[in-house]
This record gives structure tokens, sequence and C-alpha cells, in this order.
């Protein structure tokens, strides 16, 4: 996981989402999500029928990664799915920038995630709820209550475990 002062909570970083390579599942899957979305924003019969190509695509990525990322869901830029396999997003959850997502993490119900939050793998939010910037959501961690910016949270009920430290 990457230190708080090397990536923003506000500034999206596009680079995170780079397909670098044919066969890349997770960016693959995200760009799949925000094309359709650009393509519904631009409307039209073009725009329709790229979306129907868009909605295919996102179909065999999600198939491929057994993943369930909603294509309306609300994802700022810089979102990093490493392994993408079993991710599960509710439809009303809202990720802010520069978000990492492990393999088997589950946002359930409306939750609303800050910038540069990284979900161990495993993680299992139960919301409604938020998540602050800079927050370190430990693997196999169960959240069923706010978590606080700058925190790392672990375990089973969740509970803080560190509090990073601002270079003040």
């Amino acid at each position: 996981m990457q230190h708080h002062e090397t990536v923003s909570a506000t500034e999206p970083d596009w680079s995170r989402e780079t397909v670098r390579s044919f066969w890349d599942p997770g960016p693959k899957l995200v760009r799949s999500i925000r094309r359709y979305q650009a393509a519904q924003k631009r409307g039209g019969l073009v725009a329709k029928i790229a979306c129907k190509y868009w909605v295919l695509v996102h179909r065999f990525w999600s198939t491929v990664t057994q993943s369930e990322i909603h294509l309306h869901t609300q994802i700022a830029g810089g979102l990093r799915l490493p392994h993408p396999t079993g991710v599960i997003v509710h439809p009303d959850c809202v990720i802010g920038p520069n978000c990492m997502i492990f393999h088997q993490v589950t946002l359930s119900n409306a939750i609303e995630v800050g910038g540069h939050v990284d979900f161990g793998a495993g993680a299992k939010v139960l919301g409604p709820l938020k998540v602050g910037d800079h927050a370190q959501i430990g693997a196999n961690a169960v959240v069923t209550k706010d978590v606080k910016a700058m925190t790392t949270v672990a375990g089973i009920p969740a509970r803080e475990i560190a509090h990073i430290k601002t270079a003040e």
C-alpha cells in the first residue's frame, strides 16, 4: 500500500487505470464502465450503439473476474483493481479518487468512500457508512461503522488499529 503523501485524495491519477497488457482484467473492467458512462452522457444514436458494445465488454470482464461492479456506479478517477477477482460493489456506492480494491472485497449498500482508500483482500464493508480519505481497511476486516480519515481498521468487527500521522 502506498504512503498517503504520495497519492492524492482529491486529484485523480488516471495513470493508475492504464491498461498495461492485452490481458489486464482490472483496468479493462474499469475502462468498460468509464466508456459506457461517457457514451450514456453523450447521447444520440452512435452513443446508444456504443453503450450496447460497452455493456457486452463489461459483461465479459465481469464474468472473467467474477466481479459485480454496476455500470452506473460513481467512481472517481484512479481506481486500481490489482487482483479484481470477486469484487462486489453495490450500485449506490460512491468511490473517491485513487482508491485500491483487492480481491474478494464487498462494498454492500450505500457506502461513501473518500479519496485514496485501500481495501485489503476479503474486506467486507457493510453500509450505509462513510470511509474517510487515506483510510486503510485491513484484509478480511468486517466494517460496520464509519471509518475516520487517516486511520487503519482491521478485525471482525473492524476497529481502529492505527492512525496515520501527517508530516507537519
